[in-house]
């Protein structure tokens, strides 16, 4: 091989190398509370609002603060720099993304998965009904 070759390779390597250990601490995947806690990284956390706890939001500030359950169990006080998002009592599910700071779990972003009318078997038959109900009667031919 020539020397700019392998000079080239060596620099792509080193120049992945820097990537991944500069970016690879500050991205995370799917995480609980611990696990997020334990290692510093940006992470999604799935759980649901601990609607036994406290809610706020504080205006001045612009922070919406609330406990959430992980899928563990696990229930941290979580702190969001916006307004609460809209439906978030229907939720179903909730995704924070965020990091852990000084106990509170921090959310950047806030996914909510909302209950639809249409998964459950319920929602498929009260649809049903209600397209029955506003379907005209069919009239006969007159003869």
């Amino acid at each position: 091989m020539k020397w700019k070759t392998i000079l080239g390779l060596a620099g792509m390597i080193g120049f992945g190398t820097l990537l991944f250990v500069n970016f690879g601490s500050q991205v995370g995947g799917y995480m609980n509370f611990e696990q997020a806690a334990r290692t510093g990284a940006t992470a999604h956390v799935v759980g649901t609002w601990a609607e036994d706890r406290p809610t706020s939001y504080d205006r001045m500030q612009n922070v919406f603060t609330f406990y959430m359950r992980d899928e563990d169990g696990t229930v941290r006080k979580v702190r969001y720099n916006n307004p609460k998002p809209a439906n978030f009592e229907e939720a179903e599910q909730v995704v924070v993304e965020g990091r852990n700071q000084d106990g509170t779990f921090v959310a950047e972003n806030i996914l909510m998965k909302c209950p639809s009318k249409y998964n459950d078997a319920q929602g498929l038959k009260q649809k049903a009904s209600r397209s029955s109900q506003e379907t005209p009667p069919t009239s006969s031919t007159p003869q």
